[in-house]
């Protein structure tokens, strides 16, 4: 199996190439849109085939490049069940699986920063945990129907029954850490835990509702465009890397 983590600078986001190395079929998630030209560079560099695109929710902070990424390579986008997305090809359900030649990909319903929002689980070996779980904390649960009893359910009860050697990649990082374990967050993230133990429902619900963080700059036009995969953005975009001989 092959892993790539990339990053967005602007907006503290990962993406993640996957891909089976005996088959070349490959998966982006969460890709980001001015990233673009790099994530085709890589796929192309490395010999792949961009299968799928997937997407752990519908982001706030960023737009999405699977729509561009879709009309370009012909792959499909797949959103979590009961996403507020016209544009998907596929809905994906908790305990649905993808496969890219021997890798498997498996959904986990963790919703709570949003309503609908997956965490992937590769191969049993790792997670892609979306905004549900970060690096010593979590994502927020203020906006776009979020909820912070539900998000405590879903990293307590399905992310931390997952084994603990289990690597952690999320979905943001704000102070340069990569990957942890799920084993490292039940006993440091200060979300969930305190004093060794984990903290009550109630606990968490209390701490979230009084963060009071200032919404994320590109919300009024991230949120709608990924609703309908990216497609505020101009067309030129897409017609500027199609042209580009070295894509031909």
């Amino acid at each position: 199996m092959l892993l790539r983590q990339l990053f967005d600078l602007e907006t503290n986001t990962y993406t993640y190439l996957i891909a089976d190395t005996l088959t070349k079929q490959a998966a982006l998630v969460d890709p980001v849109l001015e990233q673009l030209e790099r994530d085709l560079w890589l796929i192309q560099e490395l010999g792949l085939s961009l299968v799928y695109c997937l997407e752990t929710h519908i982001h706030a902070d960023h737009i999405t490049g699977t729509g561009k990424l879709r009309q370009i390579s012909g792959c499909k986008g797949i959103v979590p069940e009961k996403a507020a997305i016209a544009c998907a090809d596929r809905y994906i359900k908790d305990g649905e699986v993808l496969q890219l030649g021997e890798v498997k990909i498996e959904a986990i319903a963790t919703p709570g920063h949003t309503d609908s929002h997956v965490a992937y689980l590769v191969n049993g070996e790792l997670v892609l945990t979306g905004d549900a779980l970060f690096i010593r904390g979590c994502g927020r649960t203020d906006f776009q129907s979020g909820d912070a009893g539900t998000l405590y359910d879903s990293v307590t009860q399905r992310l931390f029954s997952l084994p603990d050697k289990t690597l952690v990649y999320p979905g943001h990082d704000y102070r340069g850490h990569t990957v942890s374990t799920i084993g490292e967050e039940k006993q440091f993230n200060p979300r969930f835990n305190r004093g060794g133990s984990l903290i009550s429902r109630n606990s968490f619900i209390e701490l979230m509702d009084n963060l009071n963080l200032p919404n994320p700059k590109k919300i009024l036009e991230a949120v709608p465009a990924n609703q309908n995969c990216g497609e505020l953005i101009s067309h030129s975009t897409i017609n500027q890397i199609t042209n580009n001989k070295e894509f031909k």
